[in-house]
């Protein structure tokens, strides 16, 4: 009976479920935006009794998205959980942030300062410095790093060229690099707002037209480019890996069987995780 017992135990351990870390949604008032802006914050196992500061990714969404998209589309908690289970990324913090809305005409969307939402304003001088201190992030630009799909894309990109001294890496999922300039002006539209960013804050432009200390500045971040081979926006990614390429600032380039969907932006994520801890502390 005691052996039995004992098999019983082992057999109940081999196959009981893995310890899983957790999500949760938090928010803080920006001064900058005038506004209380929601967060969702993934936190590994024994965050809570472990005591120690880990990495931080910051996770950013796309046009017409919201915090909720990595978490609920993106299944962000079971990929990482996995990763961090196999080994394959290093235990971290992800901050998922809200910076925008399905209704895009009449809410703000977008990562860049605008008339009326000084995005990047707050996103480093009050996001960073607030969830990494409650998260007890490491709070180093060698154990940070910024991902994100197609608007969020963009936005990462242009976070670590504005701001290279931040970030150890930056990971790029179907990235929104470059827009033509808007043909109609409604400042009651705020979708003209965005597009109009994003013709701003050209990422690709940045790359061109770098001046040499710029350059210097890029090559301390590592760089990844995603992008599907049936995606409006590949030949965004194409454009910038080249221009790099021509500046010698080291990016890695992969087109995939895929389209501007989450089917390619979760197979991404479990990638792009691995990458990010590739980089810490380099």
């Amino acid at each position: 009976m005691k052996t039995k017992l004992i098999i019983l135990a082992l057999l109940c351990a081999m196959f009981a479920p893995a310890k899983a870390g957790k999500i949760i949604t938090d928010s803080l008032y920006s001064n900058t935006l005038k506004a209380y802006v929601k967060y969702n914050v993934y936190l590994p196992t024994g965050f809570d009794d472990s005591g120690k500061q880990y990495p931080t990714v910051y996770l950013l969404h796309g046009l017409y998205g919201c915090n909720e998209d990595w978490t609920k589309l993106g299944n962000t908690r079971l990929v990482a959980d996995e990763l961090i289970g196999t080994g394959e990324a290093d235990e971290m913090v992800i901050i998922m942030p809200n910076a925008g809305g399905s209704d895009i005409h009449n809410i703000w969307n977008g990562y860049f300062n605008m008339p009326g939402w000084n995005y990047e304003d707050f996103f480093f001088n009050e996001l960073i410095p607030t969830a990494e201190a409650k998260y007890r992030g490491i709070g180093d630009k060698q154990h940070r790093a910024v991902m994100g799909l197609s608007m969020g894309g963009g936005g990462c990109t242009v976070y670590c060229q504005h701001h290279p001294d931040k970030f150890a890496a930056c990971y790029a999922m179907s990235a929104w690099l470059d827009q033509e300039l808007p043909k109609m002006k409604d400042p009651n539209d705020k979708h003209y707002y965005t597009q109009l960013s994003v013709h701003d804050n050209s990422a690709i432009a940045f790359v061109e037209n770098a001046t040499s200390q710029q350059v210097e500045q890029m090559r301390t971040v590592k760089w990844l480019f995603d992008c599907g081979d049936d995606d409006g926006l590949m030949y965004e990614s194409v454009a910038i890996h080249k221009a790099m390429k021509q500046k010698k600032v080291k990016s890695e380039l992969r087109i995939n069987n895929g389209v501007h969907n989450w089917e390619y932006w979760h197979l991404a994520l479990r990638k792009a995780l691995p990458f990010a801890s590739r980089s810490f502390g380099k």
